[in-house]
C-alpha cells in the first residue's frame, strides 16, 4: 500500500505509550426468555444538526461487536437445520464462513449436493424460522454462548449520545438472528434504524445500498453514500463499503484475518478494538 498504509494505520491505539490495559472480554449469559427484537421502526425526529453532518454507522456483528465463545458455534445450530430441511449440510462443516451472508453460506455449502440458489431462496423463510428457533434453543441452555468484545457497550453508548452518529446493523446474519444476538447481549436498543441482513443477497456488497435506501426513507433524508460508514472485521466488510461508495473502519477483533491482510484491502481506517472510545470517535470524525 505504500504511503496509503501509513495513513490508515494512524488510527491505531498506542497502548504501549498510554499504559492503558485493554478491556477484558465479558462473557454474556444466554437467556431463554429474551424474545427476538423486531426490526426498528421508531418515529422519525428532526436531526439536531444539519443533515450534511450526519453519519450513519453500519455495524457488522460477529467479530466486531461480539463473538461466540466456541469457535465455529454458528455451525452448531445451522448444520442440524440444513439436514432437517435439505437432508444434508453439504460441506458446511469444513467451510470458513467469516464475512459471508447466511444466504451465500448455505448456497455454497449445498451446491455440490445439487441444490441451486433458487432452491435455497425458495426455503429462505422456513430456514430463517428454523435457524432462529434452533439458535434460541442452544443459547437458552443457561451456558454463556456469546461474549462482548472490548469496549463495545461503552462505545455504542457514546455514539448513541452523539448528535452526529446513528447506528444500524449491516450483517451476514439473517434478520431475526441478528436481533436475537443483539437482544441476548443487551445491545439491541442501540440500533434504532433499519439495516440490511444475510437473507437478502448472496453478495454482501449488495447490503449497504439496501440499508441506505431504507434509512433514507425512514429519516426522510437523502444522505449520500459517503455519509455511511461500514464497521467490520473482514475484507468483505471493506469491499462492500467500497462498492457502495461508503467509508470503512476495520477492527482487529476478528478471528480469521491478520492486521496485514485487512490493511492490504485498504480500509479508510483501522482500530485495534473498540476499547478506546475517544479514539474510535476521533477516527470516525476524521472520515
Amino acid at each position: 500500500m505504500g504511503d496509503e498504509r501509513v495513513e490508515v494505520e494512524t488510527a491505531r491505539p498506542r497502548d504501549e505509550a498510554t499504559g492503558r490495559d485493554a478491556e477484558p472480554i465479558t462473557p454474556v449469559p444466554a437467556s431463554p426468555r429474551h424474545p427476538v427484537s423486531p426490526s426498528p421502526r421508531l418515529p422519525v425526529s428532526p436531526p439536531p444538526i444539519p443533515s450534511s453532518d450526519l453519519r450513519v454507522l453500519l455495524w457488522d456483528i460477529d467479530g466486531t461487536l461480539i463473538r461466540s465463545i466456541k469457535t465455529g458455534a454458528y455451525k452448531d445450530y445451522t448444520i442440524p437445520v440444513l439436514e432437517e430441511i435439505f437432508g444434508t449440510s453439504g460441506r458446511l462443516a469444513g467451510m470458513r464462513v467469516s464475512g459471508m451472508t447466511d444466504l451465500q453460506i448455505i448456497v455454497e455449502a449445498l451446491s455440490e449436493e445439487g441444490f441451486t440458489h433458487d432452491d435455497v431462496r425458495d426455503q429462505i423463510h422456513h430456514l430463517s424460522k428454523r435457524l432462529t428457533a434452533e439458535a434460541k434453543r442452544i443459547t437458552g441452555s443457561g451456558e454463556p454462548f456469546f461474549e462482548l468484545l472490548p469496549g463495545v457497550t461503552q462505545t455504542l453508548q457514546a455514539l448513541d449520545d452523539h448528535p452526529r452518529y446513528h447506528s444500524a446493523l449491516l450483517t451476514g446474519n439473517i434478520e431475526p438472528m441478528a436481533y436475537l444476538k443483539m437482544d441476548l447481549v443487551g445491545l439491541d436498543h442501540f440500533f434504532k434504524l433499519p439495516g440490511a441482513f444475510g437473507e437478502e443477497s448472496h453478495e454482501r456488497r449488495d447490503l449497504p445500498e439496501r440499508a441506505a435506501g431504507r434509512i433514507n426513507e425512514h429519516l426522510q433524508l437523502d444522505l449520500s453514500p459517503k455519509q455511511f460508514v461500514v464497521i467490520g472485521d473482514t475484507p468483505n466488510d471493506i469491499d462492500c463499503a467500497k462498492h457502495f461508495g461508503a467509508r470503512s473502519v476495520v477492527v482487529g477483533t476478528g478471528r480469521f484475518y491478520s492486521t496485514e491482510e485487512l490493511l492490504a484491502c485498504e480500509p479508510d481506517a483501522w482500530v485495534k478494538d473498540l476499547s478506546d472510545t475517544e479514539l474510535v470517535i476521533r477516527t470516525l470524525d476524521s472520515l
